[in-house]
């Protein structure tokens, strides 16, 4: 039966777990919008080598499963390279690394739907790459995609608990710890699904928000 004085007792701890969670996922996400955003421009380079290696590496890392990539990092990196690195590094380096590569082709959409007529101008006047890139193209690319790249957010925050096999202190982990004392899963268990809803819910109505706002000024 549900205890409410354990619940009670036992929300500190799985608060904290989800503020953990909720960092590992905002520093990964930037991680992954930097390297999508990298990756993406690497295999439009004019050197085939390049866009073979950037194919390669990303094709292999999405490839292997993210749980599989985290272990390594954590557990073997140390053993190949003599570097050590704290679970939440590890976490935010796993995390975004990995999805990353889902981040380069959202970001390839966004650049392939600017009109051609865009680079050409570009070119007729004689501007750089740099501000091509940073001026024409991206400034149109990246809003379209703004609805995507909140939706891969979503996704990384309800991935967090993947980390609790490196001892992240993560919610998921800080229940297992507290189920191993009490032996009462029901309480715990259900408050993490809670509050993943509370943090999810929400953010998907604001990302549909967003997206039709968009969409309609598009349409403008």
């Amino acid at each position: 039966m549900w205890n409410w004085d354990y619940t009670i007792s036992i929300l500190p701890a799985l608060l904290k777990g989800l503020i953990t969670a909720v960092q590992v996922t905002l520093c990964s996400f930037v991680v992954a919008c930097v390297l999508g955003l990298i990756l993406a421009l690497l295999r439009r380079s004019r050197l085939k080598v390049v866009v073979w290696v950037t194919d390669g590496c990303t094709g292999f890392i999405r490839n292997t499963p993210l749980l599989v990539q985290v272990l390594f990092l954590y557990f073997s990196l140390p053993m190949i390279a003599n570097v050590s690195l704290p679970a939440f590094t590890v976490g935010v380096i796993g995390l975004g690394l990995h999805y990353s590569t889902y981040l380069s082709e959202v970001y390839r959409s966004g650049i392939d739907s600017v009109p051609r007529g865009q680079w050409e101008a570009a070119r007729a006047l004689n501007y750089s790459r740099t501000i091509t890139w940073t001026k024409i193209i991206l400034p149109q690319a990246i809003p379209p995609i703004i609805p995507i790249l909140g939706n891969y957010l979503l996704v990384m925050f309800k991935e967090t608990p993947i980390l609790m096999a490196i001892t992240l202190a993560e919610m998921l982990l800080a229940a297992k710890n507290l189920i191993s004392l009490s032996y009462r899963p029901f309480e715990a268990y259900t408050i993490i699904g809670i509050l993943f809803l509370l943090i999810s819910y929400p953010a998907s109505i604001l990302i549909r928000k967003v997206e039709r706002r968009l969409n309609s000024q598009r349409g403008a």
